[in-house]
């Protein structure tokens, strides 16, 4: 089993991206060119910690979009579980499927995990904020889900 190490860095230039999403969108980085956005991953589509990160990023969706803000999820989940979780909580920001974790390795989101003694590879909860020059402003690794669409609205309104 190998472990993730993210090559990713503040400051870095985003790593290309195109995924199905939800609502039979596409998050793609060439559709969000000169546009700031968030991109976060998340273990598992409708589990008790990634439904409430959902939840609180779909309840700052409106203050993000008022200062330009898309937000995109991603976890490996395929297409169907995926539609399910985002029509339970009427997500209407795109959760996007990376079922063959080529996105979440490149941003170093594939992670050894650990589970009562066994070893297994895993997305580690975590949240980019990329600025509209398609660069890396800000990393949140091992997000804690409290609170934490709060700090990333806060990041974002800084951005200017």
């Amino acid at each position: 089993m190998s472990v993730s190490v993210s090559n990713v860095n503040e400051g870095d230039k985003c790593p290309d991206f195109d995924m199905p999403a939800s609502g039979g969108r596409r998050a793609a980085l060439k559709t969000l060119k000169g546009k700031p956005f968030v991109l976060y991953f998340y273990p598992k589509a409708d589990t008790p910690g990634c439904t409430k990160e959902a939840c609180a990023f779909q309840e700052a969706l409106p203050q993000l979009g008022h200062i330009g803000i898309e937000v995109i999820g991603v976890s490996k989940d395929k297409m169907p579980p995926i539609e399910k979780f985002a029509a339970k909580y009427d997500l209407k920001f795109p959760l996007a499927s990376d079922f063959g974790t080529d996105v979440t390795e490149r941003f170093g989101a594939w992670v050894e995990k650990s589970m009562y003694g066994k070893k297994y590879m895993g997305i580690e909860r975590c949240t980019f904020l990329i600025d509209a020059k398609g660069k890396i402003a800000k990393i949140w690794h091992n997000v804690k889900v409290p609170g934490h669409a709060a700090e990333v609205m806060a990041a974002a309104k800084a951005l200017g």
